[in-house]
């Protein structure tokens, strides 16, 4: 017999499950008659790009760099908060195109709104965001508003009610939103991208996607910097926060949204929040701002999608333990296993003369010739180029491809869709986490034209 304290809290669970689901935003059958689907789009081609750039405190700054390093290309305006950050980065962005730009980038800083004169007055070709989570939805839509592409630090935004936001404006005004996942360029995803393609692994079945990474030492940015407002979002959050560079891999390896599957629900659970009070309560006094929030968010989020056929996908998430980064980046096929840090690969059968069987590893040393087999054709193109940007050449060929993109007219390696799809769990985690695990509904951004999207072509 169910006891009554029982009934009381399954009851109470369900009741929440179901407050948090009819939240979400409606799953909007029909598309306008004067939008169109962005999942293949292709604008017309921008020889000559001229870019602003929101944020330049940390990684608006590394894109800068290397995009006013490429041939056809002109920074034209710098918006951020600081002076000192706007005035150092007009400084660069003259330095490094010299001889080939036109030397004369208007810079915009102060006030919090300053942004939105710089896209009135100078109205650039791309607009690159790299601010607050917070910002990168509104940004976003009022520089496609403007008439320009938008092109977005991760993740793209942090409701799901933004989401459908970004994918409405893209489609109305014709114009590119891409959250620049860089992982995507790493050369070990890039290969095991290549492989999957070539049927290496057979069918995907399973893929395990993370990130997890300590950065409790962000908590010293107190006043300006990625500490002074990524703490608070720790704190008043719990779930996934921060999926996409372990999932957006993944997701592309699996055709997610592009052809063959799509997202279908989730469930998710964190574990108790410990590490970010122990670390704040041995670095701060209790007088301190730090000292006093009350941290929400689990150490460890674990996350489970479905997809429409049945596959599934584990997303973990922790910023907090005592531990060695890793992304996972892992996929297992009917006929392999590809498995990233360290980087590994398992074939039935054996790797060829490498292994005997599924049952050792081909690593370390024995990887050469699985390079030497299987490495992507973008990355034997771009890798001397771009090998010495940010993250270890990843940053350099994600904005080469942005770059090439525009101006030969082709579409963007990652769709608006793709973006809204992988940041879309963060807030659905939230929401399963809330409810003791139940499942979330995954929207469809595309509202059903996935499966007439083309799969990432292995370009050369």
């Amino acid at each position: 017999m169910l006891k009554r304290r029982d009934f009381l809290k399954k009851t109470s669970l369900s009741a929440a499950a179901l407050a948090a689901t009819s939240l979400l935003p409606p799953r909007t059958s029909t598309r306008p008659a004067t939008s169109i689907y962005m999942g293949d789009f292709a604008a017309p081609p921008i020889k000559k790009i001229k870019a602003a750039f929101i944020g330049v405190g940390a990684r608006g700054g590394d894109h800068l760099t290397f995009f006013a390093s490429l041939p056809g290309t002109e920074v034209v305006a710098i918006s951020d908060l600081y002076e000192d950050n706007v005035h150092q980065w007009k400084t660069k962005a003259i330095e490094i195109g010299k001889g080939q730009h036109h030397l004369n980038p208007r810079g915009y800083f102060g006030d919090p709104e300053k942004w939105k004169n710089m896209l009135e007055e100078v109205k650039p070709d791309v607009v690159f965001i790299a601010t607050d989570w917070g910002n990168h939805a509104p940004m976003a839509i009022e520089a496609m508003n403007q008439g320009a592409h938008a092109f977005i630090e991760v993740p793209i935004a942090t409701t799901l009610q933004e989401m459908w936001d970004l994918v409405d404006t893209s489609e109305r005004t014709k114009k590119h939103c891409m959250m620049m996942e860089n992982v995507n360029y790493d050369r070990n995803e890039l290969m095991f991208l290549n492989m999957v393609r070539m049927g290496v692994i057979g069918e995907p079945l399973h893929a395990e996607a993370a990130y997890i990474h300590e950065l409790r030492f962000q908590q010293k940015e107190e006043q300006r910097g990625t500490g002074s407002w990524r703490t608070l979002e720790y704190a008043k959050r719990n779930g996934n926060l921060y999926p996409t560079h372990g999932l957006g891999p993944v997701a592309q390896y699996m055709n997610i949204a592009r052809g063959e599957d799509i997202f279908k629900n989730l469930i998710s659970y964190s574990t108790p929040a410990r590490g970010r009070k122990l670390y704040t309560d041995k670095n701060y006094p209790a007088d301190h701002k730090w000292s006093k929030l009350d941290f929400k968010g689990g150490d460890m989020n674990t996350s489970i999608i479905k997809t429409h056929i049945g596959r599934t996908i584990m997303v973990q998430w922790d910023e907090t333990s005592p531990r060695p980064y890793t992304r996972h980046n892992l996929i297992q096929g009917t006929k392999g296993i590809l498995a990233g840090f360290p980087t590994r690969v398992a074939l039935e059968g054996g790797v060829e003369g490498i292994t005997d069987s599924h049952h050792r590893w081909a690593q370390g040393d024995d990887l050469a010739k699985v390079y030497e087999l299987y490495d992507h054709p973008l990355y034997k193109r771009l890798n001397e180029l771009t090998k010495n940007s940010g993250h270890g050449g990843m940053d350099g060929m994600m904005m080469y491809r942005i770059v090439e993109c525009l101006q030969k007219g082709l579409p963007l390696d990652q769709n608006v869709y793709e973006g809204c799809l992988w940041s879309a769990v963060a807030p659905l985690s939230e929401r399963s986490v809330a409810s003791d695990g139940m499942p979330q509904p995954c929207p469809d951004f595309t509202r059903g034209n996935w499966r007439e999207t083309k799969p990432l072509a292995i370009v050369s």
